[in-house]
């Protein structure tokens, strides 16, 4: 493989993937972790990817000019990825061994399931492809997947037969995505077709758990799921806006604040 066969299959992975480490693209493409870094430093140079520590991540357009295109997975990972990293590395370090979890679908939740050690013993119910990509490489995580029909925006599957699973599956901890929270508004998500789905996954919970990056506070998004009082903790970043952090201590709800 060439420096131009190399320097295309980098980009094309991190485009899908958003972020991926110097080691996975070094056993993707076969070849030294010098090398990719040096094909880094190159896409870096030309605006493509950012340098993280260990790894890039794949520069797409504004924040602004983002927010004006469709929902995307994709998209949505390219935001805040430090904090959403933080949000899901914090979240892990909550599940005890022999826990059943659910992990809902999103990019934070993503980082969560990167983050559970490979041998650690539980069982995780999911229905989104990227969630169970990551799942399936831990050794001891017994996974339970609720398919249907794909949506290519979320890498989500639905359907009746995935929500009678789910409503028959009971949880410690669920970790609960969200593309909006708004005080009186609700907590909302980009589609409609999400809403049974993770209304049926906080009835079956003990814990549930809203992993949100700060820029969700104060934004609403077409589907509401659920309120700010449903939830039993929230983990978010260091910037959320002073007044929410605020509220979720009054009424008595559990803040986890990450720095970067």
């Amino acid at each position: 493989m060439d420096r131009n066969q190399r320097i295309k299959h980098i980009v094309d992975i991190l485009r899908l993937k958003t972020v991926a480490t110097i080691k996975e693209l070094s056993r993707r493409l076969d070849v030294s972790e010098m090398t990719v870094r040096r094909d880094l430093n190159y896409l870096a140079e030309e605006s493509v990817v950012e340098i993280i520590p260990g790894g890039a991540i794949f520069r797409t357009s504004t924040e602004r000019d983002i927010e004006h295109e469709k929902y995307l997975i994709t998209h949505e990972g390219a935001k805040k990825t430090r904090e959403k990293m933080k949000i899901g590395q914090k979240a892990a370090a909550l599940i005890e061994p022999n826990d059943t979890i659910v992990l809902d679908v999103g990019s934070t939740t993503e980082y969560l399931a990167k983050f559970i050690p490979i041998d650690f013993p539980i069982t995780v119910l999911s229905y989104a492809l990227n969630i169970l990509v990551e799942i399936y490489r831990k050794k001891n995580c017994t996974p339970i997947f609720a398919g249907g029909y794909f949506h290519e925006n979320t890498l989500m599957f639905s359907s009746p037969g995935g929500l009678d699973l789910i409503r028959s599956t009971r949880s410690d901890k669920a970790f609960i995505s969200a593309a909006g929270v708004h005080d009186s508004l609700g907590v909302t998500c980009a589609n409609a077709y999400e809403i049974e789905t993770k209304k049926a996954v906080m009835a079956t919970s003990k814990t549930r758990i809203l992993l949100t990056d700060s820029s969700k506070f104060g934004k609403t998004r077409l589907a509401h799921f659920a309120d700010l009082t449903d939830f039993n903790l929230i983990i978010t970043d260091s910037e959320i806006p002073e007044e929410y952090a605020q509220r979720i201590q009054d009424l008595d709800i559990s803040l986890i604040v990450v720095y970067k």
